[in-house]
């Protein structure tokens, strides 16, 4: 009986890691695809995975659409191509007319083929805006300043704060129109603060909790504070002895403890519980995209309230979106780079288990997280092919920059070479990736 339960987590794993890496693989390729056509290039083959087939049809256009048994990735064979991989078929293109080798990848003009390589990267970036601003239209952004939608339950007294308040100040200060961190980590660290409220047409003031009280809003998976059993929702009372009226306060006792154990005392809808913590040591992004070395428990705070939320015009969505995959390349940049470096552990690297596990971890939580999953996994196969590693879309490109500025094509053996050395940099790291995800 014990093994139904693993059974159920292995095949949700396995599912939703299938259905994210469809998608994404699926966006990307069609970008090839619909480019190349578009620039006079033939498509004979598109497929969603390898090996045998188990669907097909053939369009209009000649091009055969398939779903094959591997579904761990998928590929679009142009005409003259002799194999999935792009190589070329110089046989097959040998028997050729000219005017026939036009409409194959290694012989269409130079612009076509640098077209149709960069289309698969830019449609994963485009599909992440869509994603992102879809979800910012769907879900709304909270209002400002914000308007109190629920409270969560807290454990302190004297909280005078209602569903409906509209927040304009706290502890004196202005609420902004477009809040920073520094706004509230200026906040003084008491356990309630004076609100200044709309209420009804009047203005109040009012007392309601430190915007960030000491109440867990996200339990990271697989992390110590999932292991310990700490949920969504608690309220942490004191750590190791210390009495806590805001999270931050909570941060600076794990940092202090060094690693060593942290005792917490939990409020859980009027039950008090006892946890036993041992915090982990991570490399956390820094606000200047580095990094730092940090003891965590796995946990983050959350606010006491759902703010009321307003949804956008579609152009602020697009900017918001744009600005999200942005900022998820910037971020992909600093970590390939500080990983380089030396500079932040190896076990930050990822392999397909750690994505099949995220992607599981998305799927528990709901449609919306893991659609929003799908656009930062987007985002971040757009950027790694990009990378000028013989292989990958970027490496093809290099290839097509020298041939722009020598005016010919490098030599087949030397781009057998280094298309060689590409495929083991490429096997190499999704090893070594897959060894992080068992290991670490």
């Amino acid at each position: 009986m014990t093994l139904l339960p693993e059974f159920g987590n292995v095949l949700l794993t396995l599912l939703s890691f299938v259905v994210a890496l469809s998608i994404i693989v699926g966006v990307h390729e069609y970008g090839h695809y619909i480019v190349g056509r578009w620039s006079g290039i033939k498509a004979e083959v598109f497929s969603i995975g390898f090996g045998p087939v188990l669907l097909s049809r053939e369009d209009r256009h000649g091009t055969r659409w398939q779903i094959a048994a591997i579904p761990f990735g998928g590929y679009v064979k142009f005409l003259g191509d002799a194999n999935a991989a792009s190589g070329a078929d110089t046989a097959a293109m040998a028997a050729m007319p000219a005017d026939a080798l036009r409409h194959t990848m290694h012989g269409a003009p130079l612009w076509a083929r640098a077209a149709t390589v960069v289309a698969g990267p830019v449609f994963n970036f485009i599909f992440s805006i869509v994603v992102f601003a879809g979800l910012v239209l769907a879900v709304g952004v909270m209002s400002t300043p914000p308007k109190i939608a629920k409270l969560h339950p807290l454990p302190h007294e004297g909280i005078t704060l209602k569903a409906g308040d509209q927040i304009v100040a706290i502890a004196g200060q202005p609420y902004p129109e477009a809040p920073t961190r520094a706004y509230f980590d200026a906040l003084p660290d008491q356990l309630l603060l004076d609100y200044d409220v709309i209420r009804g047409g009047d203005r109040l003031t009012v007392q309601g909790p430190h915007y960030a009280p000491a109440r867990i809003g996200f339990v990271q998976p697989r992390s110590a504070g999932e292991a310990a059993g700490l949920l969504a929702g608690d309220v942490i009372l004191s750590a190791d002895g210390v009495a806590l009226e805001t999270f931050g306060e909570l941060i600076g006792v794990v940092k202090a403890a060094q690693g060593a154990p942290v005792r917490l005392v939990v409020w859980r809808v009027g039950e008090t519980l006892e946890f036993v913590i041992q915090p982990e040591l991570r490399d956390v992004p820094t606000a200047d995209n580095g990094f730092e070395k940090r003891f965590l428990i796995g946990i983050s705070s959350g606010p006491f309230f759902e703010a009321q939320t307003v949804r956008p015009g579609l152009f602020e969505a697009f900017g918001l979106g744009v600005s999200q995959t942005y900022s998820v390349v910037e971020r992909s940049i600093s970590g390939l780079y500080h990983l380089a470096a030396g500079k932040i552990s190896s076990c930050n690297m990822s392999g397909a288990i750690g994505i099949a596990r995220a992607s599981k971890d998305q799927a528990e939580a709901g449609l919306v997280d893991f659609i929003g999953f799908l656009g930062l996994l987007s985002t971040a196969v757009g950027f790694l092919n990009l990378l000028p590693i013989p292989m990958l879309d970027g490496g093809h490109l290099m290839f097509y920059g020298y041939e722009a500025v020598a005016r010919r094509k490098p030599s087949e053996r030397v781009m057998t070479l280094l298309m060689s050395f590409g495929m083991a940099l490429v096997l190499s790291v999704m090893v070594f990736a897959l060894w992080n995800d068992i290991f670490c």
